[in-house]
């Protein structure tokens, strides 16, 4: 599989966006206050049928989508985060994502799964030939909302970790998927913001959950 550098991370590593933001606990308590509205089955492969047409059309013609959706829940704005696997071998290809909504769902989409294709350090940037080759999975998250490391559930619960000027995050299905437990995530996102490994139990870091509906395309 193409990449740039040695991976120091699990290779199923999820990327939070490059501008975390400054005061994460402003966004959760103004995303608070409006209840997400629920995504249902068609919406859903609605979505995937954006990535996967933004996909082929953004590397075959560098043209963006005119993304016209008529359900309410896709013109929400909410944060996600796009993962392309490879079919053949169930390796990550390239994972992009956003930690606080700052666009609605569709056009999030849309947007990182071009992120997700072109602009993950760890690989070479995909081409079109390279994508009947591909699977791509969706998180749709909730906001984040501070959290104390004893109410952290494995399998319930990403997270997102600061200091500045260190910030990383990490998908629920991540701590599933590779078998750990409680301390171990809240380790992990410390590793994966570029802390100390126990850095989660010290005043000045900022400790973050949030949880994410995930599907994907069939297998």
């Amino acid at each position: 599989m193409p990449q740039r550098s040695p991976q120091r991370f699990p290779p199923d590593d999820k990327r939070v966006d490059d501008n975390p933001p400054a005061d994460p606990s402003a966004d959760a308590a103004a995303d608070s206050h409006a209840a997400l509205l629920a995504l249902s089955q068609e919406d859903k492969r609605t979505l995937l049928h954006i990535a996967r047409r933004t996909l082929e059309t953004f590397l075959a013609q560098g043209k963006h989508l005119d993304l016209e959706v008529a359900s309410p829940a896709l013109r929400q704005v909410r944060a996600v985060f796009v993962t392309l696997w490879r079919r053949d071998s169930g390796e990550l290809r390239g994972c992009r994502g956003e930690s606080v909504a700052r666009r609605p769902l569709a056009e999030a989409v849309a947007h990182m799964t071009i992120a997700s294709a072109l602009d993950d350090p760890r690989f070479l940037p995909i081409s079109l030939p390279e994508t009947p080759l591909l699977r791509i999975d969706i998180n749709a998250l909730t906001p984040l909302q501070p959290i104390l490391p004893s109410e952290v559930e494995v399998g319930r619960h990403g997270l997102m970790v600061m200091r500045r000027p260190h910030a990383g995050l990490l998908l629920p299905d991540v701590a599933v998927r590779l078998g750990w437990d409680r301390v171990q995530l809240l380790d992990a996102v410390c590793e994966k913001a570029g802390l100390p490994r126990r850095a989660w139990r010290e005043p000045e870091t900022e400790l973050y959950g949030f949880e994410s509906e995930e599907w994907g395309e069939e297998e």
